[in-house]
């Protein structure tokens, strides 16, 4: 069966803590920002790909169809972008991604993807027993009860999916397409 259209969500929104402030999605890595890496692995895949960030919006503009910023101020979490990201998505499916993640490939997102479809229902990424919650594809009509999780609290991305019928889709634990490069040791560590 083929896939329905969808829309891509890369989260770029962080505040690059780790990273020392430095905003991760413009961080280069092999000669191009992780957010460029990201957009180009799935470009092919959507005609709505949206990046949710919080500064420099007219770099990010680049690689996008849509940017979004999160309605709170004060970077509070994932959760904030994926809910201003649902909010304008053009299409009824959506694949969240990191941008952190330049070894992603269309494969990958193409199996999040059809495993969303398939279910009917949100999907993530589960590698070697533990959840990644920023690979994750799920149905936009979630909206309403994604932001009622976040009126009642609940910042985790995992957390407020989990009730709603949340589908691991498993990985192998040593699978390089989702490794994060979380802080400059990653960056230098990665070949």
């Amino acid at each position: 069966m083929p896939l329905l259209p969808s829309s891509i969500l890369i989260l770029a929104g962080g505040r690059g803590q780790r990273m020392g402030g430095r905003d991760k999605g413009l961080v280069e890595w092999q000669g191009q920002p992780l957010v460029a890496q990201v957009q180009a692995a799935v470009r092919a895949l959507t005609d709505d790909l949206v990046i949710s960030c919080n500064r420099n919006a007219p770099r990010y503009a680049l690689w996008a169809d849509q940017l979004v910023a999160d309605e709170q101020p004060d970077f509070p979490g994932p959760l904030a972008g994926i809910l201003a990201g649902l909010a304008v998505a053009r299409h009824d499916w959506v694949l969240l991604l990191p941008c952190d993640a330049p070894r992603i490939d269309a494969a990958l997102a193409l199996q999040l993807l059809a495993a969303a479809q398939a279910s009917a229902g949100p999907v993530m990424a589960r590698q070697g027993g533990y959840w990644q919650p920023l690979f994750s594809a799920l149905p936009r009509r979630l909206l309403p009860a994604l932001r009622q999780a976040w009126a009642d609290g609940e910042r985790s991305p995992r957390s407020a999916l989990l009730p709603l019928g949340l589908t691991a889709v498993d990985f192998a634990e040593d699978d390089v397409r989702l490794a994060n490069f979380n802080d400059p040791a990653a960056l230098e560590n990665r070949v």
